[in-house]
C-alpha cells in the first residue's frame, strides 16, 4: 500500500523540482517522438509566484483523502460543460467544429470506459479498471485569429489583454484552449487550487481530437484525456520522481515515465517486483497505448465534485 499523505514540505519539494523553462518559442511541426506534458512545470512556476497556492492545494489534498476514506459520493451525475477556445494563425490551426466534437467524444468514451480498447486491459488490472462515470458536453466554441506562431506555457493564451481568450465561467465550466504551444509540448493543465483566471486545459491544436495521421502517434485525442486527468487532480503515474508517489493506492509504482507502447508485462525496477500499468492515461505512452483509469483514480477525481470539494460547482 502506498503512503498517500504528503506533508506540506514534501508537497513543495515534489512539485518544485521541475524544469523552470516555460517560455517556449519553437513553432516547429517536427514529429514529436516522446509525449511531453508541461503540467508539473507550470505548477512549479505557479508555486513560486503564489506562496498561498501550496496552502490551498494541501487543503484540497486533505479534503480529498478524507472524502476517499469516508466513501463520500456525488449527489447525481457529473456532466462537465466544456468551452473550447481556438487561437489560430493558419487555416490548419483553425480546427473544425467536427474535430472539436471528436475530442469531446473521446473524453466521453475514455471517462466512461466505453472506449473500444478498454477490453485490452490485462487480466492483472481488470479488477481495478474504472468507469469514472463523468461525461462532457460541448456548450460553446470561441475562435480568435492571432499572429503568434506559438504561445508557450505562461498562460498567455488565457488572457484577452495579451492576445488570448479569457476563460468562460471557470467555476462551472471546463475551458480548453486549442493553440500552438511550441517546444514539443502536447498539452498542460492547471491543478485544482490555482487561479480561476487561468483554470483549464491547453492542448496543442495539432493533437486536438481525432486528428490526421501526421499527428501520429498522438492522433487519437488521448492528450486531452491525460490533461483533463490533471485538471481533476490526478498526478503522473510515476509521481514525477524515481519510483514516486502518485497519491493513488491501486496504481502500481512506476520507475519513471514510459513511452511508445511497452509490451505487457512490463516489469518494474521498483521493488518489490511487479508489473507497471503502462496503459494508464496518466503515463506518457502513445495514444494507442493508454486506455484505462483505476478505481483509486476515480475516487480521487470524484472527491473534487462532492459538497465542499474544489470543483463542487460542476456537480448536479
Amino acid at each position: 500500500m502506498k503512503k498517500i499523505i504528503l506533508s506540506a514540505v514534501a508537497f513543495i519539494m515534489l512539485f518544485s523540482c521541475q524544469n523552470d523553462q516555460t517560455e517556449l518559442t519553437s513553432s516547429s511541426r517536427n514529429a514529436i517522438t516522446h509525449r511531453s506534458c508541461a503540467s508539473q512545470e507550470v505548477l512549479a512556476e505557479q508555486l513560486k509566484a503564489d506562496p498561498t497556492l501550496i496552502l490551498r492545494m494541501n487543503q484540497i489534498e486533505a479534503f480529498t483523502q478524507k472524502a476517499m476514506l469516508t466513501n463520500r459520493s456525488v449527489n447525481g451525475k457529473i456532466i462537465i460543460p466544456v468551452v473550447v477556445n481556438v487561437l489560430y494563425r493558419t487555416l490548419a490551426e483553425n480546427i473544425s467544429d467536427a474535430q472539436i466534437q471528436s475530442q469531446i467524444d473521446v473524453l466521453n468514451k475514455d471517462f466512461t470506459a466505453t472506449n473500444s480498447d478498454f477490453r485490452n486491459i490485462p487480466a492483472e488490472f481488470t479488477g481495478v479498471a474504472a468507469n469514472v462515470g463523468i461525461t462532457f458536453e460541448l456548450v460553446k466554441i470561441n475562435r480568435k485569429s492571432t499572429t503568434k506562431t506559438s504561445w508557450g506555457t505562461r498562460d498567455v493564451m488565457k488572457n484577452s489583454k495579451r492576445g488570448g481568450i479569457d476563460p468562460t465561467s471557470p467555476t462551472t465550466t471546463l475551458n480548453i484552449w486549442a493553440c500552438i504551444i511550441g517546444g514539443g509540448i502536447l498539452g498542460y493543465a492547471q491543478f485544482p487550487g490555482g487561479s480561476l483566471a487561468t483554470d483549464g486545459v491547453v492542448i496543442d491544436s495539432f493533437y486536438f481530437g481525432l486528428s490526421s495521421d501526421n499527428s501520429y502517434p498522438y492522433n487519437l485525442g488521448r492528450t486531452a484525456s491525460h490533461e483533463v486527468g490533471h485538471w481533476m487532480n490526478l498526478r503522473h503515474i510515476w509521481g514525477d520522481a524515481s519510483c514516486g508517489n502518485d497519491l493513488v493506492a491501486d496504481t502500481p509504482v512506476h520507475k519513471t515515465a514510459n513511452f511508445s507502447v511497452p509490451t505487457y508485462p512490463f516489469v518494474s525496477s521498483c521493488l518489490p517486483t511487479h508489473n507497471e500499468m503502462t496503459m494508464n492515461y496518466m503515463d506518457y505512452t502513445d495514444d494507442r497505448g493508454m486506455y484505462m483509469f483505476t478505481n483509486g483514480q476515480k475516487a480521487r477525481m470524484a472527491a473534487l465534485f462532492v459538497s465542499g470539494g474544489a470543483r463542487a460547482g460542476f456537480g448536479i
